[in-house]
């Protein structure tokens, strides 16, 4: 049997953040989908217990990022020269892309994530939204760092990334996040979010959390 190749942990000097390019994106869904397929909300959302839920999350991160990209909404990515190590989707202030999207989008959720699961993502979003405590603010709908590079300190590194991004916007009051995975809440705590409150959403209870803007 032949012994698994070693991963080089990256140099952390030479990590640069950037914003994708069309040509990243479908390693950025590669990273999302792994970060993603244990998410208490997403198992919830896409029927974990049903035949076909790998294909479904897939085909749901997939369209989320290319609805991204159309309406162009900051997406970053870490990069060790050109390996795509990590990545963070933001939505900014602007109300145009809200939960409900566009028409092309959501056919296209319908098509391949089905109508529960496309109905499950929207009402999540208004519910999200309808409890944070600003007007204008971007949202953290995506992050996750590639699982051969994990705790190597990429996720604060992405963190500064985050709040740069909204700092470049003086219209912005600071970032929400719904955050479903517990392991994650100290995280976003040492980042400087401060809980809001536990919000339900379909089956699962997570916490909504909001960093304001310094």
């Amino acid at each position: 049997m032949p012994l698994s190749q070693a991963v080089v942990a990256p140099d952390m000097d030479n990590i640069k953040a950037i914003y994708l390019a069309a040509e990243d994106l479908k390693i950025a869904a590669s990273i999302l989908y792994q970060a993603y397929h244990d998410d208490p909300l997403f198992m919830d959302i896409f029927q974990v217990n049903k035949e076909g839920y790998e294909s479904r999350l897939r085909s749901a991160i997939r369209e989320e990022l290319n609805a991204f990209w159309q309406a162009r909404q900051p997406m970053i990515g870490l990069f060790d020269d050109t390996r795509l190590l990590a990545v963070a989707c933001l939505i900014g202030p602007d109300a145009e892309f809200g939960p409900s999207r566009f028409w092309h989008w959501r056919l296209k959720m319908l098509l391949t994530a089905g109508y529960f699961g496309t109905k499950q993502m929207v009402d999540k979003e208004q519910k999200v939204r309808e409890h944070i405590p600003a007007q204008r603010y971007h949202m953290l709908s995506f992050i996750g760092v590639h699982p051969d590079y994990q705790h190597c300190g990429l996720g604060h590194v992405l963190m500064s990334a985050i709040d740069g991004v909204m700092k470049e916007d003086s219209s912005s009051e600071g970032i929400g996040v719904y955050v479903t995975l517990p392991k994650c809440l100290s995280f976003f705590e040492d980042g400087q979010y401060k809980m809001l409150e536990a919000l339900e959403t379909g089956h699962i209870t997570g916490h909504l959390m909001f960093c304001e803007r310094q």
